[in-house]
């Protein structure tokens, strides 16, 4: 048995263990497995860190995340041009990102994202290489996937990728493809293996969308 108490324990736990958020004041509170987390940080790459620190706790379903972006009002704040240019900049020397396929607007320190890349794992490093930088709040991320290749999208291929990884073996997970559309439903027992099953199945060829509706269930039960 787990604790509403116990489980909000182990999330502070986890955030303080990382070392961009030892010195955060980041408040979480538990209620039967939905993790709510408020407070204030100084940059969007520790916004994303508690995020992704609390997921990654056993017993956590939901990450309602209410933390906000607030930079030192000692330094200078920077232009959202000098954003922009720096976003740009960062894409050249980052081989996973495309030439010229990533839009960017900057405004008030929030990055919206827009384009169309080939593969998943392209789109999550247009946004990855954004949140490191100094300065922005937040990302809008609207880049979509259109592979170049019209490859038919293999549901056995995918079911068996799943099958070969440790974390998903025998799982309750069930594949549906329609046209370039996959559609996992199920149960699993943690965020890491639902996120697990959408990397597999967005590494799939001829996958656009992965509406991972996959289920949080536990053996356990969260009671105060």
């Amino acid at each position: 048995m787990n604790t509403n108490e116990e489980l909000q324990k182990d999330v502070q736990n986890a955030i303080k263990w990382e070392p961009l958020l030892q010195a955060a004041e980041i408040g979480v509170s538990a209620k039967d497995g939905v993790i709510t987390l408020t407070g204030n940080v100084d940059s969007f790459t520790k916004k994303i860190e508690a995020e992704n620190a609390a997921k990654n706790v056993m017993g956590v379903k939901i990450v309602v995340e209410k933390i906000e972006v607030k930079f030192d009002s000692s330094l200078a704040k920077k232009d959202d041009n000098d954003i922009a240019n720096e976003i740009l900049n960062a894409y050249k020397w980052n081989w996973e990102v495309p030439n010229d396929k990533v839009k960017v607007k900057v405004e008030d320190g929030w990055v919206t994202l827009e384009g169309e890349l080939n593969w998943n794992y392209q789109k999550i490093a247009a946004k990855n290489a954004v949140s490191k930088l100094m300065g922005v709040t937040g990302v809008f991320d609207n880049i979509t996937i259109k592979s170049e290749r019209h490859d038919t999208v293999e549901k056995n291929n995918i079911v068996s990728a799943m099958n070969r990884n440790w974390s998903l073996r025998d799982k309750d997970i069930d594949v549906e493809v329609s046209d370039h559309k996959v559609t996992l439903t199920g149960a699993v027992g943690s965020w890491y293996q639902k996120d697990e099953a959408a990397r597999i199945a967005w590494s799939a060829p001829g996958v656009w969308t992965v509406d991972n509706e996959l289920e949080i269930e536990y053996d356990y039960e969260l009671m105060d």
